[in-house]
C-alpha cells in the first residue's frame, strides 16, 4: 500500500473526525448554553432552525460551485469555518447573534459534509475495496469525543465557549498537519472536463434513487434518536434507563461501522442495503412488539446495526455514478436528505399524539422496508481504479 494513499485515508478521516468532534462538542453544551441566554423549549426551537436554514443555503450552492472547484477547497473552507463559529455560537451574548452564528454554523456543516463524502469516495476507489463505513466511524468517534468532552466540562464548570475553543484548537492542529495530503476532487475520472466546460450536470435516475433511500434511512435515524428514550421511559423504565435506550442505539452504530466495509464487501451492496433495512425493520418491530425494557435496548442496538452504514453505503454509490461527477452526486443525495430531520422526528410525535408511541414507531418500520426494497433497483457502477491519490502538494 503506498504511504501516499495512507496518508489521504488519514487526511479525509481527520474532516470526518473534526466534523463529528465539533458537533458532539456543541451539542452537549446546548442546555447550558439555552439556560443562559434565558430561553424557553419554544424560543429554544425557533432560535435552531436557524442552522438547517443554513445548511439548506450551503448545499444549494454546493450544487452550482462544487463541479467547478472540486470537494477539497470545499470541504477544507467548511472544516476551517465550523472550527472558528462554534466557539462563536457557544459564546453568543444574545439570541439574535446566536441566530446568525447557528446559521453560519450550519453552512459550515453543508459546505463540509457533502465535499467530505466525495473525498472518501476519492479514497474508497483507489483502495479498490470499501472503505466509506471507515470514515463515518470516524465522525461517530469524534461524535462521542465531543460528547465526553462536554460532560466533563460541564461537571467542572467550564463555559461552554471555553471547553468549545480548546477542543478545536487541537482539531485545528490535527487538520493543519493533515491538510497537504487532502486529495484533490480534480483526480475523479468522472468526466471532470465536460463539467469544467460549463456542461450543467443534473441527478440521473440513479442519483435520485440513492437521495430518497438517504432520506428514508435519515429518518429512522433521526425518530430512533429523538424518540429512543422516551419509548423506554414511556414502558415504565427510569429516565437512566431511557438514556441507556439511546447508548445502545449510538454504540451499536460505531461498532457496526468499524467493521462494515468488510460486511459490504462480503455482501455486496446491495444486499447490504436490503439486509440493513431488514435488520432495521427487525430492531424496531421486536422493541414494540414486545413492550418490555429489555427487549426495547436490544431492539434499538439492532436498529442501531441496521442503520449504521446505509447511508455510507449510498454515498459511495452516489460518488461512483457514470454520468454525474462524484462532488455533485454526493451534494445532490445531501441536498435530498436534508428534509429528513424535519419530517422525522415531528412525525412520530404527532402519530403518537392520535394513537401511541408504540403504534407511531411502526412508521420507522415502513420506511426500513421500503429501503429493503428500493435498494433492489441500485446499480453498481463500474469503477476504474487509476493511479493512487497523491497528497496536494501546493495548495493549502
Amino acid at each position: 500500500m503506498s504511504a501516499t494513499r495512507r496518508q489521504a485515508r488519514v487526511a479525509v478521516l481527520v474532516l470526518f473526525v473534526v466534523a463529528g468532534a465539533v458537533t458532539g462538542g456543541w451539542a452537549g453544551r446546548i442546555p447550558t448554553v439555552k439556560a443562559d441566554l434565558g430561553l424557553g423549549d419554544a424560543q429554544w426551537g425557533l432560535v435552531v432552525l436557524a442552522q438547517p436554514v443554513g445548511t439548506l443555503l450551503a448545499l444549494l450552492v454546493l450544487t452550482r460551485v462544487i463541479g467547478r472547484t472540486g470537494p477539497r477547497v470545499l470541504a477544507l473552507a467548511g472544516a476551517v469555518l465550523l472550527l472558528v463559529v462554534a466557539p462563536c455560537a457557544a459564546a453568543s451574548p444574545t439570541p439574535a447573534v446566536l441566530v446568525v452564528t447557528l446559521a453560519l454554523q450550519g453552512a459550515a456543516v453543508g459546505l463540509l459534509f457533502g465535499p467530505m463524502n466525495a473525498l472518501a469516495v476519492v479514497v474508497e476507489r483507489r483502495y479498490g475495496r470499501s472503505t466509506m463505513s471507515s470514515f463515518h466511524a470516524g465522525f461517530s468517534a469524534g461524535q462521542l469525543g465531543g460528547g465526553l468532552a462536554g460532560v466533563a466540562a460541564g461537571a467542572w464548570g467550564v463555559d461552554p465557549w471555553a471547553q468549545v475553543l480548546a477542543c478545536n484548537v487541537v482539531l485545528a492542529v490535527a487538520l493543519l498537519a493533515t491538510r497537504r495530503a487532502v486529495p484533490r476532487g480534480d483526480t475523479d475520472p468522472v468526466r471532470p472536463a465536460r463539467d469544467r466546460a460549463g456542461r450543467r450536470e443534473r441527478p440521473t435516475r440513479q442519483v435520485v434513487l440513492l437521495a430518497v433511500l438517504a432520506l428514508l434511512g435519515a429518518i429512522t435515524e433521526g425518530s430512533a434518536v429523538q424518540w429512543s428514550a422516551q419509548f423506554s421511559v414511556s414502558l415504565g423504565a427510569s429516565v437512566a434507563v431511557g438514556s441507556l435506550t439511546l447508548v445502545c442505539y449510538s454504540l451499536a452504530i460505531a461498532a457496526m461501522r468499524t467493521v462494515g466495509d468488510r460486511v459490504v464487501d462480503r455482501l455486496g451492496r446491495v444486499r447490504f442495503v436490503q439486509v440493513s433495512g431488514a435488520t432495521t425493520a427487525a430492531g424496531v418491530l421486536l422493541a414494540v412488539l414486545s413492550g418490555t425494557v429489555p427487549a426495547a435496548l436490544v431492539g434499538f442496538a439492532l436498529v442501531g446495526v441496521g442503520c449504521a452504514c446505509v447511508f455510507p453505503t449510498v454515498m459511495g454509490l452516489a460518488g461512483n455514478q457514470p454520468d454525474v461527477s462524484a462532488g455533485r452526486a454526493v451534494t445532490f443525495v445531501n441536498l435530498g436528505e436534508w428534509p429528513a430531520f424535519f419530517v422525522g422526528p415531528p412525525l412520530v410525535g404527532a402519530l403518537a399524539e392520535v394513537t401511541s408511541l408504540r403504534a407511531a414507531l411502526g412508521l420507522l418500520v415502513a420506511t426500513s422496508l421500503v429501503v429493503a426494497v428500493l435498494a433492489r433497483w441500485i446499480r453498481v457502477p463500474a469503477v476504474d481504479d487509476p493511479a493512487p491519490v497523491s497528497p496536494s502538494s501546493s495548495r493549502t
